[in-house]
Order: C-alpha cells, then structure tokens, then sequence
C-alpha cells in the first residue's frame, strides 16, 4: 500500500502559515503600519487553534491504541483516504503502528501454542504454579498421573492427598519431594521435581510429576526372578542327590557300609540346605539398626584392624577427622569388614603393586561418603549386575550374601551402598548415609 499524500500537507500548509504571518507582522511592525498588525494576529491565532487541534487529534489516537492494546483489541483502523480525512499521513502511520503491534502479538500466541504443543508432547506431566497456589499451565500428562480433569489450584488436590497438597504449595527451588498416596486402585508413588522460573515480572515454579511405581515394579521384578532363579538353582541343586541316594537306599538292598555312606551323604547336603535357608534368613531378616553417634575414624580403624590384609598397601582419609556417624556402629562395620574383605580379595598388581584405600568426606548437602577402593581388574558387565542380588557369587567357596546384606544395611539407616567406579586398577564401592 503507497503512503497517502496530499498535495499540501495541512501540517505543513499551517506551519508555512505561521512562519509567514510572523514575518509578516514583524515586517508590518517595523514599517510602522500598525493597523494592519490586529487582523494578522487573528489569522496567527487561528492558524494556532488549528495546529493545536491536529495536535489534539494525534494524542486522541495515541492514546485510543494504547488502550486497545491494553484491552487486546486490534480490531480498529483510523481512516487514511486522502478523500475523507486531512490527516491521512498521520492516520496511515498510526495504522501501521497497529498492524506491528497486531504481527508481534500473532507471534507471540504461535510462539505460546509451540510451547504448549512442547508442554503436552512431554513424557512427565508439568504444571505451572503461581506464588499464590494458583496453576496457570497443566499438561494432561499431570492431570492423568493426579487423576483430575482440570486443576486451577493446588489446594484442589486436598480431597486426593492433604500430603500430595502440601507438597505442591511447599516444594522449593531445585527441590526433589517423593508423594504417596492412595486411590481406588492401590497405591501412588509420585516425584516432584521444581525449578523456578521468572516471567513477566512473576515468580513461577515449574513442577515435573512422574509416576515411579511402575519402574519400582519392574525393579523389583527383575529383582524377583534373578533371585527365584539363583533359589531354584541351589535347592535343586542339594535335593537332586538326596532324592538320587535316597531312592537307591529305598530300592535295593545295599551293604551297612554303602547305607552309611549314603546316609553321611544325605545328612551333609541337608546341612548345606540348612546352611542355605539360614543365610536367607539373614538377608531378610536384618534387625532394625539401634542409632548411636560414634566417630567414624575410629569405625574405619577397627575394620581395618579385622581385616588385616597382608602385602596390601593401605591408605585411609578421613575428611574432616572429626566426622561422626549417627548409625548402628555394629551393623556399618560389618558392612566396612565385608567391602574391605572384598577389596583385599579382589586386589591385583596394578603399576607395581596391591593397594586398598578408604576415604572419606562431606558433600555439600550434608551426605557423609565412605568409600572403599581396590587396585584390582574392572568387574565384568555380567557380574557387575548381580553383585547386589542375594546368593549370587563367582567366588568358589562363596555365599553370596555378603554386599546384599551390606546393601540393606545402608538401605536401612536410609542411605545407599552402589559400585563407583568400575575400571582396570580402580574398583570403588561407596556407600552414602544422612
């Protein structure tokens, strides 16, 4: 569209105006014809009124869009034909100023709908939340795994969970909560993760939600059958030759000699099976830990003092000296003993020698590390797997029950025993406790 123009301007036909009468009542002035100066101050004033009214006109039309603007109506248009109005020009520039607000406001909703689209693609629910409680997004991902079908507010989640409620309004920047809750069909574990964000002047926390009960079933499934496979595997194991002697005692008429040898036979796998359910018992059956503060230099020193590992050098580091533990000190140094047995059994030749080291230290967040490593060969990947699963062992004379009672030890005093690092030279074991 061409820029309407008029073959004078009524801007700039005024402002000649007053340019011209002004030099021309100057001029009357100095002539000393001072008659004519009243009649030349009228069209001076007149040629003012006029220019004041364009002027008038232009902040009526400024302040109308501002307005509409901020009422998010862009539906006006001012009339820029040269035939129907004598500010066109001006009319035309505040229409284009208009279409540039109208442009920038189409891309700023294609750009929230892209976002929207990003929100709703999403794998996790997100929801939005105010200072104040109130949701301003939700993704139907967040309304399935809250089992809702619209949320304005946090508090709305109260009939479900008061807990679920009070952790939406109460969680923090960079916070990680875990919700359980109950519904009609069982239990609900949820992990809410924030992250606050500002726009527009306004404080947000952006919220992720995820289901974890359906990765602790399968953790725990694939949990199950490795540990039916190792019990089957043994049991049959130790009943497969009682059940083969056994039938041959029963069958035929054997010597004294051969029916003792038979019985010795039966009575020792029986005690191996004994032996076997025992050690199963152990595993499940770990007492409470009885909590006392104690000084964990001193743990580690006599965990070593038990071990004793020979032609093994040993470093220990305790960062700060004055660490204390507030655990069952009987139940972490039988999990100290079992890892530093391991370490000296797994030790190898590495640059020149065979090495344990034991350190520890604070992390920020307050986590006590302790962790026991070992100059010997990287853990096969198979092996590295199953080392936590009960009965599960390589060694010949193995139980196998020695990291996975460690493992719930930790777990118990609500902390987490995992291999570190798995590398050639340097096998690490950590365990992390509050």
């Amino acid at each position: 569209m061409k820029i309407p123009r008029l073959p004078l301007n009524r801007l700039f036909t005024l402002i000649a105006m007053l340019v011209a009468l002004s030099a021309l009542a100057g001029w009357l002035w100095a002539s000393g014809k001072f008659g004519y100066i009243p009649f030349v101050a009228i069209v001076i004033a007149i040629a003012v009124w006029k220019l004041a009214g364009i002027y008038r006109s232009f902040i009526t039309n400024l302040d109308f869009i501002f307005n509409a603007v901020k009422n998010n109506d862009f539906s006006f248009r001012f009339v820029d034909s040269p035939g129907h109005t004598g500010n066109a020009q001006l009319n035309y520039s505040l229409n284009r100023i208009k279409e540039v607000l109208d442009e920038t406001k189409n891309k700023t909703a294609d750009s929230e709908k892209y976002f929207e689209t990003i929100i709703e693609c999403a794998n996790i629910g997100i929801i939005i939340v105010m200072e104040n409680g109130a949701v301003l997004k939700s993704n139907n991902k967040a309304l399935n795994l809250l089992g809702v079908e619209m949320l304005s507010h946090v508090d709305r989640l109260s009939p479900l969970s008061d807990e679920l409620a009070a952790a939406m309004r109460s969680i923090g920047h960079d916070e990680q909560r875990k919700v359980r809750f109950t519904t009609e069909t069982g239990y609900v574990d949820l992990l809410l993760n924030c992250s606050r964000i500002l726009h527009n002047g306004r404080s947000m926390r952006v919220i992720t939600i995820e289901n974890i009960n359906r990765e602790l079933d399968t953790q725990e499934k694939v949990a199950l059958e490795k540990l039916t496979r190792i019990l089957t595997h043994e049991i049959m194991n130790s009943l497969a030759p009682v059940t083969s002697i056994s039938n041959t005692l029963l069958h035929s008429g054997c010597e004294p000699e051969k029916m003792q040898q038979g019985l010795e036979t039966i009575h020792s796998t029986s005690n191996r099976l004994l032996s076997f359910v025992d050690s199963f018992r152990s595993v499940t059956r770990i007492a409470p830990p009885n909590k006392a503060p104690f000084y964990l230099a001193e743990l580690i020193n006599e965990a070593v003092s038990l071990v004793s590992p020979e032609d093994v050098e040993l470093t220990v580091s305790v960062e700060p000296e004055d660490t204390m533990l507030y655990a069952d000190r009987g139940q972490m140094s039988q999990v100290l003993v079992n890892l530093l047995k391991n370490a000296a059994e797994a030790c190898s030749l590495f640059n020149g020698k065979r090495s344990i080291e034991i350190c520890s230290y604070i992390t920020g967040d307050e986590m006590v590390h302790i962790e026991v490593s070992n100059s010997g060969d990287a853990i096969p990947a198979e092996v590295a797997e199953n080392i936590f699963v009960p009965f599960f062992t390589t060694k010949r004379d193995g139980s196998g029950i020695g990291l996975a009672v460690s493992k719930q030890i930790v777990r118990l005093h609500g902390g987490s025993l995992y291999l570190a690092r798995n590398s050639g030279g340097k096998v690490t074991f950590a365990v992390v406790l509050e």
